[in-house]
């Protein structure tokens, strides 16, 4: 039997994929930031298990696959883990959509503090683009929720 973590580990793995997997021009600026979602998912789900360890480790390997600054985007997943995972009880309780509320804002967050963090560090400028994104992961996340859900109930992950 495969274990919990690994288990855990391929949603994580499946993430980055979907993070670097192509996309039409045209719907590029609205790609959703998967590694986000499922790493709030699993910092509600089992903050024993997803902590901010994890999310910096993800976040180190997507600035890598993106071939961003090292580190702006371990900082800010670590961040947005801590941010779930210190509030886990509380946001359990929240309706799907009032959950949903909240992964807009904390990918309002993520991607307003990637920006900050770029512009400090190069010469990146703001573009409003930029923020289509965080309506996608807030329409995304119920099914995302749901689907994470199914797996860890089918897989017993504990």
């Amino acid at each position: 039997m495969i274990g919990s973590r690994t288990l855990i580990a391929l949603t994580l793995l499946f993430a980055l994929i979907l993070a670097i997997a192509p996309m039409p021009k045209m719907l590029e600026s609205f790609r959703p930031d998967w590694i986000l979602l499922v790493l709030f998912y699993w910092a509600i789900a089992l903050p024993h298990r997803v902590n901010v360890g994890t999310a910096w480790v993800c976040g180190f390997i997507l600035d890598i696959l993106l071939g961003s600054v090292l580190g702006v985007h371990a900082l800010i997943l670590a961040l947005v883990t801590y941010i779930a995972s210190a509030n886990y009880l509380t946001i359990r309780n929240f309706s799907l959509w009032q959950q949903a509320l909240i992964v807009g804002l904390v990918s309002a967050f993520y991607h307003l503090g990637d920006y900050w963090i770029q512009h400090f560090l190069t010469t990146a400028y703001f573009l409003p683009e930029l923020m289509w994104p965080v309506v996608t992961n807030t329409f995304i996340w119920p099914w995302a929720f749901l689907l994470l859900r199914k797996y860890r109930r089918r897989l017993k992950i504990r």
